[in-house]
């Protein structure tokens, strides 16, 4: 079952995907989540302190699902493509974790700021964590990276950093990508990674997991 703090930290999430942060009531989480208004506040303390925590959570849920798929028993090179492929697709379904990992924040979102020197510490052990934070885009690579075996530390980054050049940038994939004056749609960022980019990551990989090499060039 799960716990107050989970069940308000969903309906945040939920609420986020029908309207932008700043049209989200705080009386309506709570009432989603069934639980009062002051549950919500001695939770989080404010509607900054839910904003940061939900961006926490969205951090520390990522770095589980790597090290998920970094523990099933298989090829190293074969668990770094799951692991970017696995990537794109977290990425397109979340924009929180989108925005975690490149960087680009809108005002739609949370506003990844830590809490306000000074302030009164919260009360509830992860709320103090959550007003710390959030990671920067380079300390999320970073800790994605160390996630993954040492023996395997430079082919993990290399997975990830191919996830996020597709997530920024991707391929347009056709001419059907055209609009009726002749210019280029704006592909999606969170288009899925075909199977022949799977192959040649595989390969890219298969090479790099075997290189003696302990640093990127």
């Amino acid at each position: 079952m799960a716990t107050a703090r989970e069940a308000l930290l969903d309906a945040a999430l939920d609420a986020l995907a029908h309207r932008p942060w700043p049209a989200v009531r705080m009386a309506d989480i709570a009432a989603a989540a069934r639980v009062s208004r002051q549950t919500l506040y001695n939770e989080f303390g404010s509607k900054e302190g839910l904003a940061r925590a939900l961006v926490r959570r969205e951090a520390d849920t990522y770095l589980h699902g790597v090290r998920r798929l970094l523990a099933v028993p298989a090829p190293p090179e074969r668990n770094l493509v799951a692991v970017a492929e696995w990537i794109v697709a977290r990425a397109a379904a979340r924009p929180v974790l989108r925005a975690l990992l490149t960087g680009a924040w809108d005002g739609r979102l949370p506003a990844p700021r830590p809490a306000r020197s000074g302030a009164r510490p919260a009360a509830v052990p992860a709320q103090r964590r959550a007003d710390e934070g959030p990671p920067a885009p380079g300390e999320l690579v970073a800790a994605t990276v160390a996630c993954a075996d040492e023996r395997w530390a430079v082919g993990c980054e290399l997975a990830v950093r191919l996830a996020l050049s597709h997530v920024v940038a991707p391929a347009v994939p056709s001419t059907e990508g055209r609009r009726a004056d002749g210019q280029w749609e704006e592909p999606e960022s969170w288009s899925p990674i075909t199977p022949r980019m799977t192959r040649v990551i595989e390969t890219i990989l298969s090479v790099e997991t075997r290189s003696p090499r302990k640093t990127m060039p």
